[in-house]
């Protein structure tokens, strides 16, 4: 796990630029640092590291190949690696490796595959860029579902990227302004949706994609290598014939060994345990496959509903892991507020993102690699949500059957064209007639925010897509597949995986998420929709995969998020201080951007009623970062 960056034409002090940015890539990389700058001095190449895999120098980035024809620099782990290398020993014969790191190993694969075979051999979690000093060219390259981050674009007349979009900002004559285009999909999201960053010209490389830039370096191309729409609809072409038990077999087998590639690393290692499904069971398969007691990490609250560290505690102890725990409290969310504007680099308002920083810095007091159960949800429809899109549908087209199409969609369209956003009983009325599936819903329900749509003041430009616009309704058989496949591309990578990359790399802690395995992934999309949800039990082949290892007992109780009670917090003291601080400092700068005036309101309504606490988080994290990009916090 490292930083990575890079200024491609830039006329002066490229050295001391890259340097600029590489000190903004610490905490991503503190073991070392370093640059390359090519004979014309038109390219140069910054690294951070984080030493996971050949402590030695040997592993050391910027590295060039062999025959000094490439330049990579890399961030993230080639699980395969070891495999790969043995492939092309046994393909091309006895090749020169100077170390053991998976960075040579992928090097060396580009040089005899290509970089667009070699992607597709590769199983990880990675962003690289690429110099070919034969071809003259530069290529960026992100992992299939975007667990690694990668920014890119222009700053005045050079090309740059980053592993940390504070990085681009340390760039010298920086100046690229907030793009207002964005901010509507951020206050109905929480996030900013790829390809798009909180800057003009300032991108992310999108999950499973290759940009490929070539001499005289002013413009670029983009490509898939990776699609995850494919391979959810091949699975669906090729279900598994096999039981419900020959289905968890398999899963066990494949599980166990993307946990056991993922168990790789010459620096201590340990899991997150929250206690829910996810977590448990990769800890379960952990210290199955290891001969000595696994380390688990789990936080705790005094508040009972956020509480999951007594079922985390009493998990591992069934394991028989090396635990640890630490029970957080309301001044330890105070201390870490003014961090989160750094840890994001753009604003990012997932709540969850305050546990999950928290528990990687304890964490990482103990070790440097960490297991976590993302992504179950995802693709064993584990959202109770997708449940009650479906439930919601039904009752809608009961209650407005009596309206038959198609005038029931023209209506709907009718009463839209019309200024509805200050009348919530119009907006959802036109917004529910003309809504006739799941996938429609579903997108409705994530923009059905009023105020969300009234709070941006620039109508200067039209708003980006702020996700899943494009999705075509019906593409897969079944409901839940389908809104697991739209959570897959836009919510998973925008939101849960960049919340846990940004919160572990605050702290110097590499996070590793096996359920994200392509093996794993791919067959997930071959089991029958029963397999994963039947009679209302969600993830239910997790579930009895996890059973064999845990008793059921210790896992039947209500599905909990991992969040701590803002909402609560928010209102009171310390935070309350802290909130309206926010508010009242950005104030000025908010308002070229956001309705000062509604954002008021919606404050109001939050402490006199309760109302808006997602939006109002929304509101907070913007103003927070925004004092933090004018050097106000």
């Amino acid at each position: 796990m490292c930083g990575i960056a890079g200024i491609v034409n830039f006329k002066d002090n490229p050295i001391e630029n890259i340097e600029a940015m590489n000190r903004k890539l610490h905490r991503r990389g503190p073991d070392a640092g370093d640059y390359w700058l090519c004979e014309n001095d038109r390219i140069v190449l910054g690294h951070r590291r984080l030493a996971i895999v050949d402590l030695s120098e040997n592993g050391s980035q910027p590295m060039e190949s062999l025959d000094k024809r490439y330049v990579i620099v890399y961030n993230g782990e080639i699980y395969n690696a070891h495999k790969l290398k043995q492939q092309m020993q046994d393909t091309f014969g006895h090749l020169i490796y100077r170390g053991s790191s998976d960075t040579e190993i992928l090097l060396n694969a580009i040089a005899h595959y290509g970089v667009k075979e070699t992607l597709k051999k590769c199983r990880g979690m990675f962003a690289f860029a690429l110099y070919d000093r034969e071809k003259k060219t530069l290529t960026l390259a992100r992992d299939r579902m975007g667990e690694k981050p990668l920014y890119y674009g222009k700053v005045k007349d050079s090309f740059v990227f980053a592993s940390d979009i504070n990085a681009i900002r340390a760039v010298e004559g920086f100046s690229n302004p907030i793009d207002t285009a964005v901010l509507q999909g951020y206050f109905i999201n929480g996030y900013i949706t790829a390809p798009y960053s909180i800057y003009q010209g300032i991108y992310k490389l999108k999950p499973g994609c290759v940009l490929t830039l070539e001499t005289p370096f002013s413009k670029w191309s983009c490509e898939e290598y990776y699609d995850i729409k494919d391979v959810a609809r091949n699975g669906q072409k090729n279900r598994f014939k096999g039981t419900e038990k020959e289905a968890v077999d398999e899963l066990d087998g494949l599980l166990k060994k993307a946990i056991k590639d993922q168990m790789m690393a010459d620096v201590p290692l340990g899991a997150f345990l929250s206690g829910g499904i996810d977590s448990t069971l990769v800890v379960s398969l952990m210290q199955s496959i290891s001969d000595i007691p696994v380390r688990t990490f789990t936080i705790g609250f005094e508040e009972e509903k956020y509480n999951e560290a007594v079922f985390a505690k009493e998990t591992a102890k069934h394991l028989g892991t090396k635990h640890t725990e630490m029970y957080v409290g309301y001044q330890d969310v105070i201390d870490l507020l003014p961090c989160i504007p750094e840890a994001f680099g753009e604003p990012f308002a997932d709540s969850s993102q305050l546990p999950t920083m928290l528990v990687s810095k304890m964490t990482r007091e103990h070790v440097t690699v960490s297991l976590s159960g993302d992504a179950g949800d995802e693709f064993f429809c584990g959202y109770n949500s997708y449940k009650e899109i479906q439930n919601g549908l039904r009752i809608m087209q009961g209650k407005l059957g009596f309206i038959k199409e198609p005038l029931r969609t023209s209506l709907g369209k009718q009463i839209l064209k019309y200024n509805v956003m200050h009348s919530p009983f119009l907006r959802v009325l036109g917004r529910t007639l003309c809504i006739h599936t799941p996938e429609e819903l579903y997108r409705a329900i994530n923009d059905d925010d009023i105020r969300a749509h009234r709070l941006c003041t620039s109508k200067k430009v039209q708003p980006y897509p702020t996700g899943n616009e494009t999705y075509p309704d019906g593409f897969l058989t079944g409901a839940e597949s389908n809104l697991m496949l739209m959570n897959m591309l836009q919510y998973l990578p925008d939101d849960i995986l960049a919340k846990v990359d940004r919160a572990g790399m605050y702290y110097s802690l590499e996070t590793r998420i096996p359920l994200l395995d392509a093996d794993v992934m791919q067959f997930a999309w071959t089991l029958p929709d029963e397999y994963k949800m039947n009679q209302g039990v969600t993830k239910k082949i997790l579930k009895e995969l996890l059973y064999r290892y845990v008793p059921e007992s210790m896992m039947n109780r209500p599905k909990k998020g991992f969040s701590v009670p803002v909402s609560i917090w928010l209102k009171e003291g310390k935070m309350r201080e802290w909130a309206e601080s926010v508010l009242n400092d950005a104030y000025s700068l908010s308002n070229d951007y956001i309705n000062a005036g509604l954002v008021q309101a919606v404050w109001k309504d939050y402490i006199d009623n309760n109302h808006w606490s997602s939006l109002i988080w929304y509101i907070l994290m913007f103003d927070q970062w925004l004092l933090y990009e004018n050097g106000k916090l």
